[in-house]
């Protein structure tokens, strides 16, 4: 196998946090690019711009290979608007995991606190569930791409914020991760801040890496 899997890491993380699933997927054969980003310094649109030129890198010596991506939380959505922009001609399969495609209660409520914004800077403002100015930044979904969605909360005013019968992962809810377009999605036992180190996650995502479907 030639292919390459490009790994996102979430907001306010770095590539470590990505680290053991960029090991996992190693030993399945797949050429690994961990790609690192200034998260809470940057809109999305800008940080699409500032990691083209390792993924067009990536995209030129996978040669004849694919190249598959996979984002967890805003690392889903860097991808939607880098391959609204930059898509490689070579691209196989997307996945995403916890990805707020449609917002995040818990940065609506949090958007305006001085704190949140110094934290999360820029990016932070674009979680919230008020999409409609999103579109044009990440238009329609015309690849494969498969959907891990959590459902543990550990947290109970995250629950509150959410909605205590809203199924969530304590960050986001499993609605907000539906994409139109999405070929595959699967809800799994997981709290949002573990989603990265869940093996569960791991053994879905090689699943539809390899085959654009996930295991029942």
């Amino acid at each position: 196998m030639n292919d390459t899997v490009l790994l996102f890491h979430g907001i306010a993380r770095t590539k470590k946090s990505m680290a053991k699933l960029a090991g996992f997927l190693s030993g399945h054969g797949y050429r690994v690019v961990n790609v690192g980003y200034p998260s809470t310094k940057f809109s999305i649109s800008d940080l699409a711009d500032i990691i083209r030129p390792e993924i067009d890198g990536a995209a030129k010596q996978a040669g004849e290979g694919r190249v598959h991506f996979v984002g967890y939380s805003m690392g889903g959505l860097i991808i939607r608007a880098f391959l609204r922009r930059y898509r490689p001609a070579n691209l196989g399969r997307v996945v995403m995991v916890g990805t707020p495609n449609n917002g995040s209660q818990i940065a609506d409520f949090l958007k305006n606190w001085p704190l949140y914004r110094k934290v999360y800077g820029p990016a932070g403002q674009q979680l919230i569930t008020d999409q409609p100015a999103m579109t044009e930044l990440f238009g329609t979904v015309d690849y494969e791409l498969g959907i891990i969605a959590g459902n543990r909360t550990i947290d109970p005013v995250s629950s509150l914020i959410i909605g205590l019968r809203v199924p969530n992962d304590g960050k986001v809810s499993v609605e907000s991760t539906r994409l139109d377009g999405a070929s595959a999605h699967i809800v799994i036992p997981a709290n949002h801040t573990f989603l990265p180190v869940n093996k569960v996650m791991w053994s879905q995502t090689l699943s539809f890496l390899q085959d654009g479907r996930f295991t029942s």
